[in-house]
């Protein structure tokens, strides 16, 4: 059996912050001797990851997602439960585990503002001390990859935010880290700049095997690069499988689209609703219906033995949809 290069066991994590005062008394009080409550941000928390995988690790604002990740990087550390990544403990060993992983801030930069892309590469090289052929090669591919060659010698400040992104993720991966945490990495960018950062992110993980966590809102995001999703509200952890999986599993309701040859008139079919496809042609029809009750294979078969038919497609539910009904409380997971 593979073993875990991410291991979490049990983790708990509480800030103290500071109680409102309502009273007069209690204000004028508080100024002298204030008064603080406990607040548990994260909740008995375990899950393991292998290397190599792509994970969404998402949840609402005050989950406990960013103080989790936060404890997975190094920066806070555990009130109780354990965390091993690449061997390491991060919140004990953080010097040399830092050499081990990378960070992408879509909201925030790690390159030098005022000089130009490739000044700030040569710098991260004497940080993390890569080795000459190493961050060569390294740098190659990315320039290439990310179609960089263009900007490499602007100043970062004068770059685009699509451009300064994908410098940033190039700077991450400069020394081959074992495991990339990315927070927000497409926020703010045009639909062809996120589906290249999607590409090269997919690409390097199919051929260098690296792991990466990604929390983010937006769910194209986790659709089209992670296969794995951990959901976390209130501080515990609420679901932990594959994208695929929750849309099978938590969500009943299922929709065909099909298009007729010609003008049909469709004959009622149980536990199936049918209506004209919004916004497509007069001979197309949308069959909605609860996969609880009726087998699709079944309904598809009816309709491609009954009808002359001339497209057909099944309409899968929209992830930011069942996202939604789990933090409202509409699915349990």
């Amino acid at each position: 059996m593979e073993q875990a290069l991410i291991e979490v066991k049990g983790i708990s994590k509480s800030f103290k912050i500071r109680s409102k005062n309502h009273s007069l008394k209690d204000k004028l009080k508080g100024i002298i001797i204030p008064n603080y409550i406990k607040k548990k941000a994260v909740k008995d928390i375990s899950f393991s990851i292998k290397k190599g995988e792509m994970v969404g690790f998402i949840g609402k604002n005050g989950a406990g997602k960013s103080t989790t990740i936060k404890m997975l990087s190094g920066i806070l550390y555990p009130d109780g439960g354990d965390i091993k990544v690449a061997g390491y403990t991060p919140y004990k060993q953080r010097k040399q585990y830092v050499a081990n992983i990378g960070v992408v801030f879509g909201q925030k930069t790690q390159l030098s503002w005022d000089l130009p892309l490739m000044e700030s590469f040569e710098l991260l090289k004497k940080i993390y001390k890569i080795p000459n052929n190493l961050y060569k090669e390294n740098l190659d591919k990315f320039i290439n990859l990310l179609d960089m060659k263009d900007f490499l010698y602007q100043p970062v400040r004068q770059l685009s935010l699509g451009q300064r992104m994908k410098g940033d993720i190039a700077a991450a991966l400069l020394h081959s880290p074992k495991i990339v945490f990315f927070d927000e990495p497409t926020i703010g960018l045009d639909v062809v700049a996120k589906e290249k950062i999607r590409e090269f992110i997919k690409y390097l993980n199919k051929t260098e095997g690296i792991t990466m966590i990604f929390t983010t809102h937006d769910m194209q995001d986790i659709e089209k690069v992670c296969n794995r999703l951990i959901i976390i509200d209130k501080g515990e952890k609420v679901y932990d499988g594959s994208v695929n999986e929750i849309k099978n599993n938590y969500v009943s309701l299922r929709s065909i689209e099909v298009e007729f040859s010609n003008e049909v008139n469709i004959e009622p079919i149980k536990d199936v609703a049918i209506r004209e496809a919004e916004g497509a042609a007069g001979c197309t029809r949308l069959f909605s219906f609860d996969s609880d009750k009726v087998k699709i294979n079944e309904l598809m078969t009816y309709i491609l033995t009954k009808y002359d038919v001339k497209d057909i497609s099944i309409i899968e539910p929209e992830i930011d949809e069942i996202i939604r009904d789990i933090y409202e409380g509409g699915l349990v997971v």
